[in-house]
């Protein structure tokens, strides 16, 4: 199986991808956008195979069997730097690293990529620190960015870099891709990348764990357990919860390997108290992964943000007639009994107070009190 098969229903990309990578000196910087589960870190790393692949010929560039494009895919290969931030934004000191490593000339294969996810994370500042770096790498280096869409990358970057645009794949693909891949039921497959909208990882996350599934059963049904503000308020406070114990659950564990190792790569005793130049060490890998922890709980929340907003889209599509197939087809009725108890312009009021909600989050306030006052607010 070529690199490529993983980008499905993407064949513009794909043809234009390959190309690009059959020529000797390919573009030096390129923009992935799409929106959420189009697949632009897959896309990326895909033509990062492809410009580091083994294979002699050009046209068989990307093969996905070499031990080039597996280390690539794998994020393992020593002429690949797959940059994910921990942070809630891309870091100067980050960016800094980024542009030290693009100077480093290609150990064992032909070029050097550098693969940035999330570059919408990054501040004017920060983009400004790699902008040279980007406009003029060394010969052999090519930059790779993922964002969700050109306006969210600083103007002077994007136009230093050749676009390649994703767009979501058919439910039918996705679905297609759970039975080849995962082995899943024909059904669950179908169903899951409904449910997901086309998100791949979404979907195989719903396919293969039950838990998933539950956790977005309860953030859909959310509005039919809407009484008043008290029913409100104890949805919105569970809600929260369910996101704080999950990133707690996936950082402890994380957490407490990393503390170790950096204890034994520092030579610090075995028991006892930690000395003071190891405790400033400490101290900064505790505000990392404080950071990042953050970051878990953010995304999940949006999450949930994003599973509650098809309830809505559901009741908007059945209260203007538009014949679109339903996301959340499981709960069929309950869409039209509640699509018949209120008007199009109220349906849109509590999308936009869902979006509103997800742009709150990701900024200083209470994630908390965020959702309990969208919770009212859908009432």
């Amino acid at each position: 199986m070529s690199v490529w098969d993983q980008l499905i229903g993407q064949e513009a990309v794909v043809g234009q991808l390959q190309r690009a990578a059959r020529e000797e000196r390919p573009h030096h910087a390129w923009l992935f956008t799409g929106p959420p589960g189009s697949g632009r870190s897959n896309a990326a790393l895909a033509f990062a195979a492809a410009l580091l692949c083994e294979r002699e010929d050009p046209r068989e560039r990307g093969c996905g069997h070499c031990r080039a494009c597996r280390t690539v895919l794998a994020s393992s290969h020593a002429d690949l730097t797959h940059f994910v931030t921990e942070n809630p934004q891309i870091t100067i000191e980050e960016a800094r690293e980024l542009v030290v490593r693009a100077q480093d000339k290609p150990s064992v294969g032909r070029r050097r990529v550098i693969v940035v996810e999330d570059a919408d994370r990054m501040a004017e500042r920060t983009s400004n620190v790699m902008l040279k770096a980007i406009e003029e790498p060394p010969p052999g280096t090519v930059w790779l960015l993922c964002a969700p869409s050109p306006m969210d990358v600083l103007v002077t970057i994007r136009s230093r870099c050749r676009p390649a645009t994703l767009k979501v794949p058919a439910v039918a693909d996705v679905a297609e891709l759970l039975v080849r891949r995962h082995a899943v039921g024909r059904r669950r497959a179908e169903e899951s990348a409904r449910l997901a909208q086309s998100h791949v990882g979404i979907a195989t996350r719903l396919a293969l764990y039950d838990d998933a599934r539950t956790r977005r059963q309860e953030v859909v049904s959310l509005p039919l357990a809407l009484g008043g503000v008290p029913d409100a308020v104890r949805a919105a406070d569970r809600l929260h919860r369910i996101a704080v114990e999950e990133s707690r659950a996936d950082a402890e564990a994380r957490n407490e390997e990393e503390r170790k190792q950096l204890l034994v790569a520092l030579g610090a005793p075995e028991s006892g108290r930690v000395p003071p130049a190891i405790r400033g060490a400490l101290n900064r890998l505790e505000a990392d992964q404080k950071r990042r922890s953050r970051r878990i709980q953010t995304d999940t929340l949006d999450r949930f943000l994003i599973d509650l907003t098809t309830f809505y889209r559901d009741v908007l599509t059945l209260q203007l007639r538009t014949g679109s197939g339903l996301v959340n087809e499981h709960l069929g009725q309950e869409l039209a009994d509640h699509a018949a108890n209120t008007t199009p312009e109220r349906t849109l009021h509590r999308i936009d107070a869902i979006s509103r909600t997800r742009e709150r989050i990701r900024t200083n306030v209470s994630a908390q009190l965020a959702f309990e006052a969208m919770a009212v607010s859908l009432l």
